[in-house]
């Protein structure tokens, strides 16, 4: 790779955020930093960009590391830690990595633009949930992106290397959204090639992370945990009935969060006591026995909490309009102003929603209950998917422990 000075990278930075349509506000900022970084250089008589140059402009500036130790970092000090960042991302990858696009496009290029607009319906033609589909197009248009900046102007330009490239600059994110990110750039590579727009098989060949897929335990929460999780829901108000049910649903019966907010009225047959749905990934129908509190507890929020509005899905927002949740909306703010709310550490593990899945799974394998039927009570479409579980139960670990001979101290 070759090192270029300081001055001359922040230029073909800036032309690369021009291009990448930050506005003249954000311009302004950038610039204005970067005019300390080139100031701290010269008087450092340091001509190009590392690591430990911008670690110590940051410290001698901005006091990072003391404001780190004493927990007092602000918003802004890690917006100055993002810039030296950015830098030296783009020294490295030549491009402009992690950037937050909510409300922004993330290609603008009219060619690659039609290309994911294609994808999207080979996607959906291969029946593809609309969650699986949308997180395809979006990996695969980051993918894309990348493409533009490294001036890769077709597809049929794409070539190993190029790929290599783009898995080395996912480096820090976890193993599963890694996982997750070449799931979705293999399928595109699959797309093009049906296309005949890539003449060789390049998904088959796009490598992995050579790391053990089930090395993190699952998140889990204890009796007590949960206890004062739901204990600290207000019950009296509808927002809390709406709360309270779908924790019920996600703990006691271990729905995942698409399935439960996709739950319609017809869902429910009281009669038979039991709910009856398609789970959105594996598009199987699974039946389940409602339990007692569950079954109240949805009862309550559809006579007392939910608000009167023309929609099959049971579980809606609570400020106007009314509509169902999102599809992208995961519900971890539901759980994360909770535990706030009973003082529970939110630091401690990852707590979203799907940590109460594999708490009910924890807690039937707690009980004797075996794997297949486990998976059948989940939705997963093997026990493979299932024995994740397994690793937090202490007891059933050390049942898979190996005999060892004893070592004899020979002196």
């Amino acid at each position: 790779m070759e090192k270029k000075v300081l001055k001359e990278l922040l230029q073909e930075l800036e032309q690369e955020l021009l291009r990448l349509g930050y506005t003249e506000g954000s311009m302004s900022f950038y610039r204005n930093r970067w005019k300390k970084i080139l100031y701290f250089a010269e008087e450092s008589n340091v001509i190009y960009y590392s690591e430990q140059f911008g670690i110590n402009f940051v410290e001698t500036h901005y006091q990072i590391f003391e404001k780190d130790f004493n927990k007092t970092l602000s918003q802004r000090d890690i917006q100055e830690l993002r810039i030296i960042r950015m830098i030296g991302d783009f020294q490295l990858h030549h491009t402009v990595l992690r950037r937050f696009c909510k409300h922004r496009e993330i290609i603008t290029d009219s060619y690659y633009k039609n290309i994911s607009n294609d994808f999207k319906k080979y996607c959906s033609q291969k029946g593809y949930s609309k969650v699986t589909v949308n997180h395809y197009v979006k990996q695969t248009e980051r993918f894309m992106d990348y493409l533009v900046s490294q001036r890769v102007c077709y597809c049929n330009d794409i070539n190993l290397p190029i790929i290599n490239a783009y898995n080395q600059t996912l480096a820090g994110y976890t193993y599963k959204t890694i996982e997750q990110i070449i799931c979705s750039i293999r399928s595109f590579l699959r797309y093009l090639q049906e296309q005949d727009i890539l003449k060789t098989d390049l998904a088959s060949k796009t490598p992995m992370i050579q790391v053990r897929k089930q090395t993190r335990i699952p998140s889990v929460w204890t009796k007590e945990e949960l206890n004062t999780l739901i204990g600290s829901i207000d019950r009296g108000n509808p927002k809390g009935k709406r709360d309270y049910a779908i924790i019920l649903l996600a703990c006691v019966l271990g729905l995942r969060v698409t399935d439960i907010k996709n739950l319609t009225f017809g869902c429910f047959h009281w009669e038979e006591k039991n709910l009856i749905f398609s789970q959105s990934k594996t598009r199987e129908t699974v039946t389940l026995p409602i339990p007692y509190e569950v079954g109240w507890a949805i009862i309550d929020y559809m006579k007392y909490g939910r608000p009167k509005v023309d929609s099959n899905v049971i579980f809606v927002r609570h400020m106007a309009p009314f509509l169902p949740f999102s599809e992208g909306d995961h519900l971890h703010q539901l759980i994360r102003d909770y535990m706030r709310i009973a003082h529970l550490p939110t630091l401690k593990k990852h707590r979203g929603m799907h940590s109460l899945r594999h708490t009910e799974a924890s807690r039937m394998l707690e009980h004797e209950t075996p794997l297949a039927v486990i998976s059948d009570i989940l939705g997963d479409t093997d026990t493979d998917s299932t024995a994740v579980y397994l690793k937090v139960d202490i007891n059933k670990l050390n049942e898979c422990c190996l005999d060892t001979p004893e070592v004899n101290d020979h002196e």
